[in-house]
């Protein structure tokens, strides 16, 4: 994971780590482990993630403990995030595949767990439906961890809530396809158009997506983008500082707009391009 100057303010020491956006600022590294802010759902969450180790998925952080102040301490995962604007090697159709085969992995072993009803997950990005699996919710690049060019793990677990595993998909494919316009996505995904039929179709192939869902996909995405539309409103009318300006510099709410037009004009194209 890159890595950023020192943090002497911080009381445990260590290196800041760049990324993300919840968190930005707060998320250092102490050599083997790694400091955050805990989630208000951790004990659940910790003890899923162990649980999934002894289930055979190893592509998670396991946790370590909480601390008195209300962080979290985490195993450090050793590998390459890329950070936005996104390097060309993150961009690749292998890339691609290795994350929808690291969702399905991390889905598979979910499948055999129970989730937690009585845990505080958070719904800013849940799924509105529910679901009997524990999903990220926030597969994006800057959580990915690649080792020789492939996704081996998936960090920053602090959005996971109970959802349906085509959700998780559908949040995945709006990152890593980029489900964006092509205005929109030149700002994160530099180095050319990026072919989105083409892309969410490998990402469905690589994860095995059955053909009802293939024929949901593009709909899903749709609501996930609400969804994540939704999250940003309500942080940047908390008075966010982060989001604030995060929104002012990729086009504030007439880009949301664009991308929602981009998204229902071509929901045929994207259907066609995922169905046989």
């Amino acid at each position: 994971m890159t890595v950023e100057g020192g943090a002497p303010d911080f009381p445990y020491g260590g290196e800041a780590l760049i990324g993300g956006s919840v968190n930005a600022g707060a998320v250092f590294r102490r050599g083997a482990h790694v400091d955050r802010p805990a989630p208000a759902a951790a004990p659940a969450l910790h003890a899923h993630l162990h649980a999934l180790r002894r289930h055979g998925f190893d592509g998670a952080p396991l946790p370590v403990g909480l601390t008195p102040d209300g962080r979290e301490r985490l195993t450090f995962v050793p590998g390459e995030v890329p950070l936005p604007p996104f390097p060309p090697w993150a961009l690749t159709e292998s890339a691609l595949a290795s994350v929808g085969t690291l969702l399905l992995d991390l889905h598979a072993a979910s499948a055999a767990l129970p989730v937690d009803t009585g845990a505080a997950w958070p719904r800013d990005l849940a799924d509105p439906e529910g679901g009997t699996i524990l999903c990220h919710n926030d597969v994006r690049p800057d959580n990915v961890v690649f080792r020789d060019g492939r996704a081996a793990a998936l960090i920053d677990f602090d959005l996971a809530a109970p959802g349906r595993p085509l959700w998780d998909v559908a949040m995945t494919a709006r990152y890593w396809v980029p489900m964006l316009d092509p205005e929109s996505a030149a700002a994160l995904y530099p180095g050319g158009a990026l072919d989105a039929p083409r892309r969410l179709r490998v990402l469905a192939d690589s994860y095995g997506l059955r053909a009802p869902d293939r024929a949901a996909l593009p709909d899903v995405i749709e609501q996930a983008t609400e969804a994540c539309r939704a999250f940003v409103a309500a942080r940047v009318a908390e008075g966010d500082p982060v989001y604030r300006q995060v929104l002012a510099e990729r086009g504030g709410w007439t880009r949301w707009d664009r991308v929602r037009t981009w998204l229902t004009t071509h929901r045929d194209t994207f259907t066609t391009a995922l169905l046989p």
